[in-house]
């Protein structure tokens, strides 16, 4: 009967323990967490419910774990054998998961560095990419633009490119014809971009329009022009779309020359060759 009550007793003490330090973490998490230079309310609230979500599991285990070792000790477990035979079983464990432990520090440097969030569309490793549906300490899953979900362990992440941090550039090039007025060229760019920014559907995802940049490149038939707006993450793809959509019709509009695949042809002066046909002689046989 009294070793019930102590367990009960053990199981409430858990509880509220759990109770005050999942609290805890909520206050210390939003305290401790700084905003960064360009980033807006929205997105320092998601990144600190991020490490929420990540702590608070971890602080109940640590509860139950202590919890645990407590009631072995009611039940009079002898804890020091206990701790030994745990340590030596924990050391090889240690050396089969190094990959393990690997991807937990990996996702810890994430999370805490807010490399990226869910939301966010990544490049991991120079290879995989797409939109990140969920982060966890061991892994990020992505799913592509075919639909295609990746589970990238964050120990192999590698090199980290985040496509949507905060704000992102339409980086768009525009091929025009060799006869092209390329003032005339970078004047309707300008226009179409500054319309494009001006219009309600569209406004609300363009930081600075998108304006003329530059003469990028030349080729044998077609002269490479870049066009440059910033925008909220994750919009530059529909901003550049709906973008070459209206340049289109503008350069039509306007009769702008657009590049066409070209082929010289030189004629040459026919050189006239006589070849003279030797019939070969029939072999005499003999009688």
């Amino acid at each position: 009967m009294e070793l019930t009550i102590h367990i009960a007793i053990l199981i409430v003490v858990a509880l509220v323990a759990q109770m005050i330090v999942g609290k805890s973490i909520d206050s210390l998490v939003r305290r401790a967490v700084r905003s960064d230079k360009y980033a807006n309310k929205a997105e320092e609230v998601k990144r600190e419910d991020t490490l929420i979500a990540v702590f608070k599991p971890l602080s109940r285990a640590l509860v139950w774990v202590v919890a645990g070792i407590v009631a072995l000790g009611i039940f009079g477990v002898n804890l020091a054998a206990l701790i030994t035979g745990a340590g030596a079983i924990g050391l090889v464990f240690g050396i089969v998961a190094q990959s393990a432990f690997k991807d937990y520090i990996a996702g810890t440097y994430i999370i805490l560095e807010n490399q990226f969030r869910v939301g966010d569309v990544v490049l991991l490793a120079g290879t995989t990419s797409g939109v990140v549906e969920d982060i966890t300490i061991r892994i990020t899953k992505l799913r592509d633009l075919d639909g295609n979900l990746h589970f990238v362990r964050n120990g192999d992440a590698g090199v980290i490119t985040n496509m949507t941090a905060e704000w992102a550039n339409a980086n768009i090039d525009i091929q025009v014809g060799w006869g092209a007025d390329i003032d005339q060229v970078a004047e309707l760019i300008d226009e179409v971009g500054a319309a494009l920014a001006a219009d309600e559907a569209w406004s609300d995802r363009i930081i600075e329009p998108v304006k003329f940049l530059r003469v990028d490149s030349f080729s044998g038939s077609a002269v490479t022009v870049k066009a440059l707006g910033k925008t909220t993450p994750i919009d530059q793809w529909a901003v550049a779309g709906e973008f070459r959509r209206r340049i289109k019709v503008a350069f039509d509009r306007h009769g702008i020359e657009r590049p066409y695949p070209q082929r010289v042809v030189r004629e040459a002066a026919a050189a006239t060759t006589t070849i003279t046909h030797h019939k070969p002689r029939a072999a005499k046989v003999p009688a």
